[in-house]
């Protein structure tokens, strides 16, 4: 049912689990100063702590090798390595870290799946402009050819940016991420841009200095529901869902897998609304220069992540003001059908996964496609016989099977978010997403496997000994 090749996974990032958040020399990245201000999480919490994976890794390998999986997929942090976010100084014990990591990672035949920059900038590097700034681009790949030089001989599944949609939109229009800006309508679009460039400077950077030996892989990791029309008979309920797609996965998707630019409906609908408000000056969705790394080509695979689903119909914007809700003009609403699964916004819908990866495989050039997270959360009481979650990694997995099957699609893994209960961003530690499950209450941190870890290490098992469903 799945090739014996097949990447068996789960993941994790830097700042949710490793804590030690100033330990050993490493810098202040942009989530330390946001949880660090009163208001910003759940429960005035942060992961300065966290799982204390910076001291704890033995534990963490413990429960990967429980699991049985193939690959771990983990990120590194800009701050832990380059304390002021450049290479003029290198933080030799962060190195001595992660080169543990990933060691032991491969001394367990398991292999890591990494992540350059899982939300987490160096505190300097924001403070000159973060990602508005253009020359972030050119720092990024810096970093970024760092750790090609230095751990690239052991990797060869690199992620450059995990989520550049949700960096860009929760981060710098809602500001409910860090660095907590809602600078509305305008500094998504250039964070998401400069993103982008970023991305491809890495790429390119891989492609010409590192790949001939190191004979990697390299791509970004793009999160999107699946959006349906909420009436499938309503054209304008259709083309709302079109819309909801191109700002959401086609805003990153397109320029990488089809046109090296944005989707024409997006700066269309964009370019429209700013129109129709009067703002004055270019469009407020930049256009890519020929000075810059071509865009087009650069990912060596194409790496999913996602959650949940929504209907689509026209609406959900937020006046006359400027706004990416108003530009997109696409109001989400959840089925009545689909459970909810711990937080408000976490539909149950296994069968969106399989409608996606047909819709990639249909739009993007049938690319090789990474599972890079997928999860189901649960809050309030501890239920350590979660018997919910394991349905849902059967049910999704299935879907994933028919994707290949009978869609055709071309998927190489699967990564389960998440290895272990960890600090959930704005939801703190409220949230919870483990395979494992970590007591924040036990100063040891202990790890306990859920049911669900039990369950996919099951299924794990079975499919990589080649056993029929």
């Amino acid at each position: 049912m799945f090739p014996r090749d097949f990447a068996w996974g789960a993941g994790t990032a830097a700042y949710q689990i490793e804590g030690g958040w100033q330990a050993d020399g490493k810098g202040p990245s942009i989530w330390d100063a946001f949880c660090h201000e009163n208001g910003r999480v759940f429960g005035e919490q942060n992961g300065d702590v966290a799982c204390n994976s910076y001291e704890l890794w033995e534990k963490d390998l413990e429960c990967i090798q429980r699991l049985g999986v193939t690959h771990y997929r983990l990120s590194l942090s800009w701050a832990r390595l380059l304390p002021d976010g450049t290479t003029r100084h290198v933080n030799q014990t962060g190195v001595q870290y992660y080169n543990k990591v990933i060691d032991d990672l491969l001394a367990c035949d398991v292999s890591p799946m990494v992540t350059l920059y899982h939300f987490d900038l160096p505190q300097t590097l924001q403070d000159q402009g973060g990602w508005k700034s253009p020359g972030i681009a050119t720092l990024f790949d810096s970093y970024a050819k760092f750790c090609f030089q230095t751990f690239g001989d052991r990797v060869k599944l690199w992620i450059t940016i995990n989520e550049p949609h949700v960096c860009a939109k929760l981060g710098h229009e809602d500001g409910i991420h860090a660095p907590g800006l809602k600078e509305k309508g305008t500094a998504a679009y250039l964070v998401g841009h400069n993103m982008l460039r970023a991305h491809a400077m890495a790429w390119h950077s891989y492609n010409s200095v590192y790949r001939p030996q190191q004979k990697g892989a390299v791509s970004l990791a793009l999160n999107s529901d699946w959006f349906e029309p909420s009436d499938q008979h309503c054209n304008e309920d259709i083309a709302a869902a079109e819309r909801d797609l191109a700002f959401t996965l086609g805003w990153f998707a397109w320029p990488v897998f089809v046109t090296g630019d944005y989707p024409e409906v997006m700066r269309t609908a964009i370019d429209a609304r700013s129109a129709k408000l009067r703002y004055n000056g270019a469009s407020r969705l930049p256009s890519f220069s020929s000075d810059d790394p071509a865009i087009l080509g650069t990912a060596d695979f194409f790496a999913l992540n996602y959650y949940t689903s929504r209907k689509v119909k026209p609406g959900g914007g937020c006046g006359e003001t400027l706004c990416i809700k108003s530009d997109r003009d696409a109001e989400e609403v959840l089925d009545s059908s689909w459970p909810i699964c711990g937080v408000s916004w976490l539909a149950v819908v296994p069968y969106g996964l399989r409608k996606l990866l047909k819709y990639i495989k249909d739009t993007f050039n049938n690319p090789e496609v990474y599972i890079t997270e997928n999860g189901f959360s649960q809050v309030g009481q501890l239920q350590m016989e979660d018997v919910q979650r394991c349905e849902f990694y059967k049910d999704t997995i299935m879907e994933v099977a028919k994707a290949i099957h009978q869609d055709g699609v071309n998927v190489r893994g699967y990564f389960a978010w998440s290895l272990m209960d960890n600090f959930e961003w704005a939801d703190g530690f409220s949230v919870r997403f483990g395979l494992f499950h970590v007591d924040f209450s036990d100063a040891k941190l202990r790890r306990t496997i859920y049911r669900s870890g039990r369950e996919y290490s099951k299924i794990i098992a079975k499919y990589k000994s080649g056993q029929p469903k």
